[in-house]
């Protein structure tokens, strides 16, 4: 059996879902804006999606093909830039909304870009560092006519990281020498990477915190937060919160949760963690992921998974502001309801623009063959994310609309401008 036909029926109907749903996200912030149904119509799917057929020979002398994805959403602002993640639930139409995501991301935060993401159906974690090697080496020989420095700009995403990126851009350098190592993005410093880039989306994560307390009236030192997820992005939230003075009331991992209204020492937690980024399970009294949504906090980040907040537990909520840390996690009815409360929502499509910002400085870097400090990259990345906070803020003040559909109108802005500039609409 293929790695598609092991998929169940109803994981394509999700993503379907995800498609569709993202659109109708274009289509809101369009009608905002003013633009016409055949801006829509240009915006509602990717300008190309390529499918390849990757042959890779395996450790025991086989050879197995994988399907991989590569959406190019829009180029009117400039060169596509995505991730690839090496997934068994990877599909077309997964690839497609999230390369529209990412066209969104770069608009939110004013990058040259447009949006695209990649993908292989596969499992890597029951796969060599060898095959991933060639897997990787594969992908790239199959889709490198349509990515360069100036066409799309390929980065990590789940399951993947540095070395894949250093995989492909040795492959890629085999192809398009003059090209590298500008044509990818996550690398390993010694190959051209950049400073900040490995907790980019967390930093960004916390300045939106930040920003929000401030609107809130907040001071950080005095603040009660609640983070559902202890992996990478969260424990590096609670860490750096809590050196900022924060009382961290709830922290949650795939065990269950923790809660002390006094405050939970962070570094105790981190310190205690297994391999697997878990520390719930040393504690007999420990609440449900779900509880630590409804405990009494001023900031709650759900950075978990998606759907924790919905119309079932949204009027439950106690926190003044909410940060979606995870994709997803709010459902839009839910948002609604935050909104007519008058809770404030830093929505995933602001909050987690840290990462692909870092990118374009690497890309940048990697242009100029000149390379920053972690400390400068810090301030850029500050001043980068602050400043679309407040885009969003004021957008969403002005329109007396919630800040995920603002974020949505700042996103969609750019690359509607520039396709009517060029004549497309």
């Amino acid at each position: 059996m293929t790695e598609e036909e092991k998929k169940p029926k109803s994981e394509e109907t999700d993503k379907m879902d995800i498609l569709e749903s993202t659109q109708t996200v274009i289509k809101n912030a369009l009608a905002q804006l003013g633009y016409p149904d055949e801006l829509y119509e240009l915006l509602k799917e990717p300008l190309r999606m390529l499918t390849v057929r990757i042959p890779v020979k395996m450790d025991d002398g086989s050879t197995r093909v994988f399907t991989g994805y590569r959406a190019q959403h829009n180029d009117a602002v400039g060169p596509t830039k995505g991730g690839v993640r090496f997934h068994p639930n990877v599909t077309e139409k997964e690839m497609k909304a999230l390369s529209i995501w990412m066209s969104l991301k770069t608009g939110i935060i004013d990058l040259p870009y447009g949006g695209s993401k990649g993908g292989i159906v596969c499992d890597p974690r029951k796969m060599s560092h060898q095959e991933l090697e060639r897997l990787s080496r594969g992908y790239i020989r199959a889709v490198s006519q349509i990515i360069g420095p100036t066409k799309d700009i390929p980065a990590p995403e789940i399951f993947t990281n540095s070395q894949v990126m250093a995989w492909m851009l040795d492959e890629y350098s085999k192809i398009r020498e003059f090209d590298s190592p500008r044509f990818i993005t996550g690398k390993p410093l010694p190959l051209g990477g950049s400073h900040g880039r490995e907790f980019a989306t967390a930093k960004g994560v916390a300045i939106c915190i930040e920003q929000a307390a401030r609107k809130k009236g907040l001071r950080m030192d005095e603040t009660k937060i609640a983070i559902q997820g202890f992996g990478n992005a969260g424990s590096y939230l609670a860490k750096y919160l809590f050196d900022k003075g924060a009382k961290i009331v709830g922290v949650a991992d795939a065990h269950g949760a923790l809660h002390d209204p006094d405050g939970l020492d962070i570094d105790y937690l981190l310190d205690r963690r297994d391999s697997f980024g878990s520390v719930t399970n040393l504690f007999k009294n420990r609440m449900t992921n779900q509880e630590v949504l409804e405990i009494d906090c001023d900031i709650l980040v759900p950075a978990a998974i998606e759907n924790q907040i919905t119309e079932k537990n949204v009027s439950d909520i106690q926190a003044s502001i909410v940060v979606e840390a995870a994709s997803g996690s709010i459902t839009l009815a839910a948002t609604e309801v935050l909104f007519n409360n008058d809770i404030l929502l830093v929505p995933d499509v602001l909050a987690s623009t840290g990462g692909v910002t870092v990118s374009y400085f690497e890309w940048v870097q990697n242009n100029q063959g000149y390379y920053w400090t972690e400390e400068e990259v810090e301030q850029k990345l500050e001043q980068v994310i602050s400043e679309a906070f407040e885009n969003v803020y004021r957008l969403s003040s002005m329109r007396k609309i919630d800040m995920r559909l603002a974020a949505y109108v700042a996103g969609v802005r750019k690359m509607a401008e520039a396709s009517r500039y060029r004549g497309w609409v």
